[in-house]
């Protein structure tokens, strides 16, 4: 391998893509989000500089979230963002083309999957390898997953919620359900609009879920002033919300979670469940940061959840750890090379 070979983990994620550069850490953690100009179909804005424009731009300007529950919804835009991804955190090098490993959610078709590597290959990757999410999620979280027992995983992102038990390096059961982050924010702007008449953007619904939010009802109530545009009179007003009208709201988005976590039980192995009973749940991702998840969790299940150090990076770590020791994680990892 030539020195000038760069390496790099991608955290592709719905809401947030994330690169991880081995001996440096994590180099870029930017919205997934690009602003185009439709009037001559230009890219204005990607990452933080686009997600400033959401709900803000002219008729002309469009912004996009090319990522959809996990997987690529508009692959030129996809590939437009990674590319600038890519040559942002390269700066200098980027004549030297990288291999990247690049995290997928558990539950992708091979049609999905293909449409990753190409969009990477197509951005100025040399390689490219995909990797199911748990299995960085639990790597980057520093569980030993090529040991013969039980892990489960609760990765819970902006697009999906994967589930997976990992035993031997390899995912025994898994589940892959559309339903996280971003939809508590949809559920969140429908509360606001049934109860309280007012219209709110999906801005406003994240710093409610994160400022306020919880999984349980909290005996001393967090609230919070949010502002938006009145359905009747179309002017702003104001009004306040509180925690556990928020958690009430939200109760059917977190059944979908315990839903997931108990269907793959179901499919876990006896001795490997025993195993999981004695170590807990290891949650990752940033949705997974939610008031009281673990507790609801440990409520509804019976099994102890804990959530992972650094969380959010969890996915990303992985990517680093598992491009350093590629030969030991090579049966994790599925190798395309173009």
């Amino acid at each position: 391998m030539s020195f000038f070979t760069k390496k790099l983990g991608i955290d592709l994620g719905t809401a947030n893509t994330l690169i991880f550069a081995p001996k440096k850490g994590v180099v870029l953690s930017e919205p997934s989000v690009v602003a185009v100009s439709e009037i001559d179909n230009k890219i204005l804005a990607v990452g933080i500089g686009a997600k400033k424009m959401i709900g803000r731009t002219p008729e002309s300007v469009i912004t996009y979230r090319p990522m959809k529950d996990g997987v690529i919804a508009d692959y030129r835009v996809t590939e437009v963002m990674l590319r600038y991804y890519i040559n942002k955190v390269l700066g200098k090098w980027n004549f030297f083309k990288p291999e990247v490993i690049i995290s997928v959610p558990a539950g992708i078709t091979s049609t999905e999957r293909r449409a990753v590597i190409e969009a990477t290959i197509k951005a100025g990757a040399k390689k490219a390898f995909v990797v199911k999410e748990p299995i960085l999620a639990a790597i980057g979280a520093g569980v030993a997953i090529e040991e013969a027992g039980g892990h489960m995983i609760v990765d819970i992102g902006g697009g999906t919620i994967d589930v997976a038990v990992i035993s031997l390096g390899g995912i025994v059961a898994s589940t892959s359900v559309k339903c996280a982050g971003d939809k508590m924010n949809e559920t969140i702007i429908d509360f606001v609009k049934r109860k309280y008449n007012l219209s709110i953007g999906d801005k406003t619904a994240e710093e409610i879920k994160i400022k306020i939010g919880s999984a349980l009802p909290l005996e001393e109530e967090l609230s919070m002033e949010i502002r938006g545009r009145d359905f009747i009179s179309g002017l702003p007003r104001t009004i306040e919300v509180k925690t556990n009208e928020v958690a009430k709201a939200l109760s059917k988005d977190l059944r979908e979670i315990i839903k997931a976590i108990k269907t793959v039980f179901q499919e876990t192995p006896p001795e490997l469940s025993a195993d999981i009973v004695q170590r807990g749940i290891i949650m990752t991702g940033g949705s997974s940061q939610l008031r009281n998840l673990p507790e609801l969790i440990y409520r509804r299940t019976g099994v102890k959840a804990c959530l992972a150090k650094d969380s959010f990076y969890c996915v990303s770590k992985g990517t680093g750890v598992a491009l350093e020791h590629l030969d030991v994680y090579r049966k994790s990892v599925i190798l395309k090379r173009y």
